[in-house]
């Protein structure tokens, strides 16, 4: 009984390793996100495993059912839209699950957003906080108060509908001429990242509304 933690490519297929198609080649049941978008790679890779729905709307009631299935003795995969499952996706519940019952658990390199866009940053990585998608309501102002004072280089996910508005309000609190940088589509064919103050990234994203996925660098203190 093991479960298997399977990052899948963030734009590019290429991006898929050849462990990662042999795993889920191999293990009896695939968990996905949404395994209509999961059925493309699925396909592309000739993998014909059973997959069934393992979201965040559902993983609270669904645990428990894939815990008994390990315990059975099966070996299941773990898969989410794109990257590594658990980082901003759902995973955290289960792989917490399988510790309390001693399952193993294995999780295997790959794609994950926020590695390459803080590398071409060009924003001091010895140091960094990953701190994911901000509250898009309740919480938020509080959030962003908390990293005044950060002095390490901060990385945050961000839907191109609130870019612009966080870029403003990160600006508010942090100082409009902090350097930042910001990438979307990495991977994929469009891929760019733009790199300036947070006053002047807001001010290029007004005039230039992004596409795609966004990951936001942000200089400390």
């Amino acid at each position: 009984m093991k479960l298997y933690v399977v990052p899948t490519p963030i734009g590019n297929l290429e991006d898929m390793t050849l462990r990662a198609v042999r795993v889920l080649k191999e293990v009896d049941l695939i968990l996905a996100e949404d395994t209509r978008t999961s059925g493309f790679l699925l396909k592309h890779f000739e993998i014909d495993t059973p997959a069934i729905s393992h979201h965040k709307f559902n993983e609270h009631k669904t645990v428990q059912g894939i815990i008994d299935r390990l315990k059975s003795g099966q070996t299941i995969a773990l898969i989410s839209d794109a990257g590594t499952p658990a980082i901003s996706d759902p995973g955290f519940l289960l792989v917490r699950a399988c510790i309390e019952n001693e399952i193993t658990i294995e999780c295997l390199p790959g794609a994950t957003a926020f590695v390459p866009a803080l590398v071409v940053s060009g924003l001091p990585n010895d140091r960094f906080c990953f701190e994911g998608f901000l509250p898009h309501k309740k919480g938020r102002q509080t959030r962003l108060q908390s990293l005044v004072g950060e002095t390490k280089t901060m990385v945050f996910y961000e839907s191109p509908f609130r870019l612009v508005k966080t870029l403003t309000q990160l600006a508010e609190v942090l100082g409009s001429d902090r350097q930042a940088s910001v990438s979307r589509e990495i991977s994929k064919f469009y891929e760019e990242t733009k790199r300036g103050s947070l006053s002047e990234l807001a001010e290029h994203f007004s005039l230039h509304p992004p596409k795609g996925e966004i990951v936001l660098v942000v200089a400390g203190e």
